[in-house]
């Protein structure tokens, strides 16, 4: 064989080999999100920050829950922040009340058996829960759903014509584990006029401007925040918990190294408090998802 040809074939010979054994992470990771405020600005915050850390990302934003839990399991997406209650109940099917840790521990024993890995959760809840005007709630001495149970009781046995109003979106209202379950629950007796259907993102507006004594809302919604309302404890642990959590393909962590780390980092800095205050930087003070994220990002020393 010429010179020239054996210098083309052991080339050629050298990059095959060199292809074989190039890691996964040559490919962009594929990071996918859900249509809301907090997902988009997760979504932010993730790709600036691994981008920072050395991998190539891919984002893609508003992807249907089941629509990206199937592209996870077909391993057409590598990551997502996905929400433990959601796991729990959307896809597991599971309805049994758990505290917070054992629905973590059981949806990630789940999705092991699946090669998903459900990473350290944020300390944050994204959950159902009834809220007031701050400064009414505390005039009235209500912090709980027991105590606002009980004022709408008073009020029923003394006052009969002064109504208390619910506002709550028409899904929860329909709901085979909404408002008739929690009304069983809390012992909750309510008439029909009493409760005031709306869209979910109007209930924030109605509580704030009084329309409604109290209504149902998402926890880290930064409306919660920015109107200065009250979130009430659910003290009989109706609602079921939502801990946002970085989940990752297996063989995506395993080829990627420091990935795990990197994102239990960013989950480490989440709470409650935290997320709906970058919520309501999005939703009220109307920055863009990207400029809260780097923001963020950067006064936590991480870009």
């Amino acid at each position: 064989m010429p010179f020239f040809h054996r210098v083309i074939l052991q080339s050629v010979m050298a990059l095959v080999a060199i292809a074989a054994v190039i890691p996964a992470s040559a490919a962009p990771l594929v990071l996918a999100t859900k249509s809301f405020t907090e997902q988009h600005i997760l979504s932010a915050m993730t790709a600036l920050y691994l981008r920072k850390k050395g991998f190539q990302v891919e984002p893609r934003t508003n992807i249907a829950a089941v629509i990206s839990r199937n592209a996870m399991l077909n391993k057409q997406i590598d990551i997502t922040w996905e929400y433990t209650g959601t796991s729990l109940i959307i896809f597991n099917h599971i309805n049994k009340r758990m505290t917070p840790e054992q629905s973590y521990t059981t949806v990630k024993k789940l999705d092991a058996k699946k090669g998903l890995v459900w990473l350290n959760p944020a300390d944050m809840n994204n959950t159902y829960a009834f809220a007031m005007q701050r400064k009414r709630a505390e005039a009235e001495n209500i912090h709980t759903m027991s105590e606002m149970v009980s004022k709408i009781e008073h009020i029923r046995q003394t006052d009969p014509d002064n109504n208390w109003l619910l506002g709550l979106d028409l899904e929860f209202a329909g709901r085979s584990d909404g408002m008739k379950p929690l009304q069983k629950a809390y012992q909750m007796s309510l008439d029909r006029p009493q409760l005031r259907q709306m869209d979910p993102g109007l209930v924030y507006n109605a509580i704030r401007d009084g329309f409604v004594d109290a209504g149902l809302i998402y926890t880290t919604d930064g409306r919660v925040k920015g109107f200065d309302l009250k979130v009430l404890k659910d003290d009989k642990n109706f609602f079921p918990s939502y801990a946002v959590t970085p989940v990752v393909r297996k063989e995506i962590l395993e080829t990627h190294p420091g990935l795990a780390e990197a994102l239990n980092t960013l989950s480490a800095l989440l709470n409650n408090d935290t997320i709906s205050t970058l919520n309501a930087e999005v939703d009220i003070q109307h920055r863009s998802p990207q400029q809260v994220a780097q923001a963020f990002l950067h006064q936590k020393g991480l870009l």
